[in-house]
Parts: structure tokens; sequence; C-alpha cells
């Protein structure tokens, strides 16, 4: 293919490049916000993370693999314990930050949260026996979740859980039941839906009327007529002898970028403390404000640094509680794809590619071409794009290269079409089979949704830290898949 050639079809492809997508460009640039701070490129041009090049990583475990960085991990968790903390603090002496830990969770994670002064978010009893496992406390954990189990109710009870989240009224009648059959108080948290609509994909928006979580402050009960699902829920909450009411929680969805959101949900669930303080001649102690803060998965991604968002939050709380006459809870969030979604990302080698010719939109008898370049793992380590539409991006990690970016779509091993792991990205038009793609930002909802689709096994997840590679959760094994199997 010459230069000329190579060229034209660049141009051809960009006709088929998103909205979103920069123009073709330095194909080997790695964008800092989309990467662990100690990833960068080595004099070779390979990917390194704390030194280690990919092609070691590859040799010493395979791909797929999830690469993770100990000492990013931790930097991202203490700048959030330390912007809200000093944000918060003439407000209500700090902030208790909760890792959600449904983004990425192993023993040895948790046990970097607790050493970083941060508390865990749980939301099942495996969760919680993760957690135990790390040898957390249990005054330190919350447990999450809109269906929760009578097993897992008696699990939070019996580790001291210092919140159960409670997301409806059914529900809190459960927990009050059985903390009252074991002559114990729970500490009960109600989730409240705020009704405000968050700029981000429908199935990771948690906070309007119609989906499964949270108590409405609009919808009436009807077994407690002239009042709202969440005053119901107040006040059965405030008139349990089993249940100690620490106060309201809301989480309005996830990967958000505007502040707009959270604001106004935090001046509702301030109003609303105060009401429900002034009604019934109580003080509820605690108040959370959920996460859901973005990150850079593409270039054109702009997070809000945390002590921006801290500040911006902190304004309107301090303003709204002076308005109120109120005094502030203490506050907690919950940050989770934050703290650990730019810390990791996932390693793969290429096998086929193919070059298609596809329609331009709007564009009679006009085509253009895309590169689909195959890798050898897929929509069972990062569902997200199928699930969420969620743009990716990758680069060539094992070289640089000087060839001509083409458009191109990395896309899995998996028997359905549907299997994309970035739709649209810049790659050189000299990647090969048994080239080495690195996709940043997969630390958050990868591994943790991660399936067997095709009795795929999952990979493991590798943590770098001063120069050394270590497992810290391993890959399954065929052994591993069919060892459930009681046919065999």
């Amino acid at each position: 293919m010459t230069d000329t050639t190579s060229a034209v079809q660049q141009m051809a492809g960009a006709e088929l490049a998103p909205a979103w997508l920069p123009a073709a460009g330095d194909v080997n640039e790695l964008v800092p916000a989309m990467w662990a701070h100690d990833v960068e490129r080595g004099p070779n041009g390979e990917v390194t993370i704390s030194g280690i090049p990919v092609s070691e990583l590859k040799a010493q475990f395979g791909t797929p693999l999830f690469v993770m960085s100990e000492d990013d991990f931790r930097a991202r968790a203490r700048t959030f314990k330390t912007a809200f903390d000093q944000a918060f603090k003439d407000i209500c002496g700090g902030v208790d930050v909760y890792y959600a830990g449904k983004a990425f969770l192993s023993t040895e994670v948790a046990r970097w949260v607790d050493s970083e002064g941060l508390r865990l978010d749980t939301c099942s009893g495996g969760e919680l026996a993760v957690a135990k496992r790390a040898g957390l406390s249990g005054a330190n954990l919350g447990l999450h979740g809109n269906n929760k189990s009578s097993a897992e109710i008696n699990r939070a009870l019996d580790m001291g859980l210092g919140r159960i989240v409670v997301d409806s009224l059914h529900e809190l009648a459960r927990v009050a039941d059985i903390a009252g059959a074991r002559g114990v108080k729970a500490n009960v948290m109600l989730r409240l839906t705020p009704g405000v609509h968050a700029h981000t994909h429908e199935s990771i928006a948690t906070a309007h009327e119609d989906q499964k979580f949270g108590l409405s402050f609009i919808a009436e009960d009807p077994e407690a007529p002239g009042m709202s699902a969440a005053e119901a829920a107040a006040k059965l909450a405030v008139e349990s002898a089993s249940i100690n009411f620490l106060g309201f929680h809301a989480h309005i969805g996830s990967q958000i970028f505007e502040a707009e959101g959270f604001e106004i949900a935090a001046r509702k669930l301030l109003a609303f403390t105060n009401e429900i303080q002034n009604k019934y001649s109580i003080t509820l102690p605690e108040l959370d404000l959920g996460g859901g803060y973005g990150i850079a998965y593409t270039a054109v991604d702009t997070p809000r640094p945390a002590a921006e968002v801290a500040e911006a939050m902190a304004a309107v709380v301090r303003e709204t509680c002076a308005q109120l006459g109120m005094s502030c809870p203490r506050l907690s969030i919950e940050p989770g794809r934050a703290i650990v979604g730019s810390t990791t990302f996932t390693l793969y080698e290429t096998g086929t590619l193919k070059t298609v010719q596809v329609e331009v939109d709007g564009q009679e008898d006009v085509t253009a071409p895309r590169r689909y370049v195959s890798v050898d793992g897929g929509m069972s380590d990062n569902a997200r794009p199928v699930l969420y539409d969620a743009d990716y991006s990758a680069v060539v990690a094992n070289r640089s290269s000087i060839a001509t970016p083409a458009l191109s779509r990395v896309v899995g091993k998996h028997c359905e079409s549907g299997d994309i792991v970035v739709r649209d990205v810049y790659l050189p038009n000299d990647v090969a089979a048994g080239d080495l793609l690195a996709v940043p930002g997969t630390g958050a909802y990868c591994w943790a949704l991660a399936s067997n689709y095709n009795y795929v096994p999952r990979p493991p997840v590798v943590a770098v830290k001063n120069g050394t590679a270590r497992l810290i959760v391993r890959g399954e094994t065929e052994d591993d898949l069919l060892a459930r199997d009681l046919g065999a």
C-alpha cells in the first residue's frame, strides 16, 4: 500500500468517525487523564507501568490481563479523602469517604481502602465476605441493595455494620423485624430518589422516579395517606425500637461530569432532613450524597478534579444549611469508578484483522474503510460497551509506530456481533497479529461484570508497585469452569 493510498483511506475513514472522536493524530500518544500516573512509553516505544514493559507482563501472566497501579489507586483514594475533608471541615468536621466496592473489589483492594482511611460500601453478602476476609471492621462498612436477603441482613448485623442502606418500606420492615428478633438495633439510612435527571446513560441514572432504587419524595404511600413513601419510611424508622435511624442517602447516577445534579440533590436532601427533624423532634447524624463522579475513557472526556467537586458541593451545603438554619449532619460520599477506573488498563494480544467498506450516512454510493482488529478477550472481560454503549480508547502497547492512522474497531473473540471492546479508535495501519493492545480506564465495572460467556475463563488481575508485579486475583482455568459441572 502506498503512502498516497493510505492517506486517501484515512481521509475516507474519517467520514465514519463519530463527532466526539478527535481527528487522527499521534496514535502513540498516551493521554495522561486516561492512564495511571506511572504508565508511560519507554525509550523503545513500549508501554510500561512502574517501569515494567507490557511484554514482560504478557510473558509472565498471559493475556487478557487487568493491570492495576497500586500507587495510583492509593493516591486517588487519598486525594478524595483530603479534598472532601478540607472542603467540609468548617461545615461538619470532614467527610466519610466510602469506596464503592461494586466497581472493583478484592481482599487486597479492601485493605488498601482501609489503610488509606476510607470506608467500604458493599452491595451483597459476597462483598461483605470479601471485607471480612480482608479484616475490615464492620463499623466502617455499609450495605446497599434493593432486595437484601434475610441472610445478608443477618450477616450485616453479625458484623456490626455501620450502616444498612434501605431502599423501600418493605425492606425497612424486614430489617426492623430481623433486628428486633435478635434484640439488637440496626444502623439504617434511607435511600431517597430526589428526582434529579443525571446526564448519563439511562441504565446508570438512578435518581429519577421510574426505577427500582429508593423511596420517592413524590409518590404517596398507599399505606400512609397524605405521606410520601420517603416520609412514611422516616416515620417508621423513628418509631421502630430496633432501628437506629442515621439519616438519608441519595445517588443520582454514574459517570457524571456536570455539578448541577449533585447540587440539586444536596439541596433537596438537606431540606427534607430539616423537615423530618423538625416534625419528629429528632436529630439525624448522617447524610450521604452518593458518588458517580466521571472519569476519562476517551481524550474528549473532562472529569473534574476531586477538590473542585468537593468545593462546589461544600458551597451548596454551606449555603443551604444557613438558609434552613440547621446544623449540617456528618457528610459521606461513595466514589468508586473515580478512584479505581483509571488505575487499570486491560492488556490484549491481537489476532485476526480485516478491513470492510461501510456506507457513509447521507452520502449515496459513498463508502469508507473501517478496520476490525480482533483481540483475545472481549465482552467477557468488558461488558460495558454492549450494556451501556460505553466508549473506550486503545493503543498499540508493545511498540510505537509511524504508520498512517486508520479508523479501527477493536472487537473480541466471542460469538456475538455486539462483542465490541472499542467502537471507534485510530490505530496505526501496520497493527498486526501478535501486537499487544492496551485499553485504559478498565478498573471499574470490567472485571466486576466479567462472565464466562462461551466458557472463556475470566482474566487475572495484577497489581504493580515499585517495579514489581504480583497477582491479586488469579485467572480462571478450564478446570475452574468444569468444577461446578456435576455431569462431568
